[in-house]
């Protein structure tokens, strides 16, 4: 179901507020943002999660479990993500009673009245671009407000209000969410067919982002001429005479990386606009990153912060959690998770774990392989894409694949990690496993790997509890 852009009140006039769903990645950080603001914020989730002590510690109240009783007397508004359904009890209570209901987009939007909103969409890349942006201001002297898919690194949190002008969100456009937001400089990292059950055609999803890009408070659209979808729209954009700043390794890009040396935990290269040119330095490996990096780059040149500013502050990015994540260094082997679901983020993410793997035999003179270990995420997505999950896993030298996270989907019959598994074989994958369940996946990848070897979890669902878990045996190896 794709979401219309709604009538919008300052965050400051909408509360008391209550979250369902509070835990999720989209949801928590925005909850955060409310309590941090003095707003009455209360939210609940289906069960128990780090997010909700998080959000219980910056003075939110959390319940687990549904109940309508938790929607309290004296709430005004109810914020919901798309995987709420109608039939949970605190929105049916919130309907009866009449109260303002609101995606978690417009929740957002709300918070960012008043400010120059910098909205990251893109089919991959999102998370980590928008990270990217909001450490690359913050340590620059801009003090952004901000709101991440996922928690950085360093600090454990996905979101925080600043006191500078900008506010740097991650665009969903899975739903239409990134149509809602009040957007000043728009940034897109791709644009490749996905979430066609709520868009319905590869037109229809490419149409929205010309949507996104053209808002009616969008004055530049930064974005990807590497990716063919993107570049389309870079084309179409400039020939309706819009503001376009455009990035990556092509030689026509307006801001250019190139020479891209790898190194065994993070990627090097030189970047060029204009007449600024000097290396880049990231703590964080792939050629993805780097195009994520020219994007934060422009982004900032945008806003008139200066080139050494810029990669400076870049190159004290450390990542967010679960994209090419370091979970152990333990018994000659390095075991990493990330968040990729995707045919193209996966191709990117064993791309970059390629040559984190040959620098790593390089160094150590071992003879070490890729195993990568992936779960998929919804039934929908792997009946569209198992083929190109079975094609990219050729990227690793040992293929661990595990049953269906369905989350908000119901089962479809007939439609199992086994699809994935046949996938791979036809297109020749040196060595398969297939672990059904996945508290089985930790006993099955050490008893796999081996000195040297490099490790890597896939997938949005909960395949991420695989890697702390192998640590532990890793550790009783060690």
């Amino acid at each position: 179901m794709l979401l219309t852009p709604v009538e919008v009140l300052p965050a400051t006039e909408v509360g008391p507020v209550h979250f369902i769903a509070a835990g999720g990645s989209g949801m928590s950080g925005i909850a955060r943002l409310y309590a941090e603001l003095g707003i009455r914020t209360t939210g609940s989730d289906q069960s128990d999660s780090t997010a909700l002590r998080s959000l219980e510690r910056v003075g939110v109240r959390v319940y687990v479990g549904h109940d309508a009783s938790q929607v309290a007397d004296d709430v005004r508004t109810v914020v919901i993500s798309s995987a709420v359904r109608e039939t949970n009890v605190e929105l049916a209570e919130a309907r009866r009673r009449g109260l303002r209901v609101w995606h978690r987009s417009t929740a957002l939007a709300a918070l960012m009245i008043g400010k120059d909103g910098i909205s990251i969409a893109g089919t991959h890349g999102k998370t980590t671009t928008t990270a990217m942006t909001a450490v690359m201001l913050g340590e620059a002297g801009a003090d952004p407000s901000y709101v991440i898919g996922g928690p950085l690194s360093t600090t454990g949190v996905s979101s925080a209000v600043g006191q500078g002008e900008a506010f740097v969100v991650e665009a969903d456009e899975s739903d239409a969410s990134f149509l809602q937001y009040p957007t000043k400089i728009a940034v897109i990292t791709n644009v490749e067919a996905d979430h066609l059950v709520n868009w319905g055609t590869p037109e229809a999803y490419a149409d929205g982002f010309h949507a996104f890009a053209t808002g009616p408070t969008v004055e530049t659209v930064v974005i990807n001429v590497d990716d063919h979808g993107s570049r389309s729209l870079a084309e179409r954009l400039v020939a309706e005479g819009r503001r376009v700043v455009t990035y990556g390794e092509a030689a026509d890009a307006d801001v250019r990386f190139h020479d891209v040396l790898p190194t065994p935990t993070g990627a090097e290269a030189t970047i060029t606009y204009g007449d600024d040119s000097g290396p880049l330095r990231l703590r964080v490996p792939g050629n993805h990153n780097l195009a994520n990096a020219s994007a934060a780059y422009a982004v900032g040149r945008s806003l008139g912060l200066g080139h050494e500013a810029c990669v400076d502050a870049l190159g004290r990015f450390d990542g967010t959690l679960r994209r090419f994540q370091l979970i152990t260094d333990t018994a000659g082997i390095r075991v990493y998770d990330d968040y990729a679901h995707h045919p193209t983020e996966i191709r990117a993410a064993l791309s970059a774990a390629r040559r984190a793997t040959e620098a790593g035999n390089e160094a150590t003179g071992l003879r070490g392989r890729l195993i990568a270990c992936f779960q998929p995420h919804l039934y929908s997505r792997t009946l569209d894409f198992a083929d190109e999950f079975g094609e990219v896993l050729k990227l690793a030298d040992v293929a661990v694949i595990n049953d269906i996270d369905g989350a908000r989907e119901d089962p479809v019959p007939g439609v199992t990690g086994e699809l994935v598994v046949e996938a791979a074989e036809r297109h020749g994958v040196r060595e398969i496993h297939y672990v059904k369940e996945k508290y089985d996946l930790p006993d099955a990848l050490n008893e796999l790997a081996r000195p040297g070897d490099l490790v890597i979890t896939l997938g949005c669902g909960d395949v991420t509890i695989v890697g702390p878990l192998l640590a532990k045996l890793l550790q009783e190896r060690a």
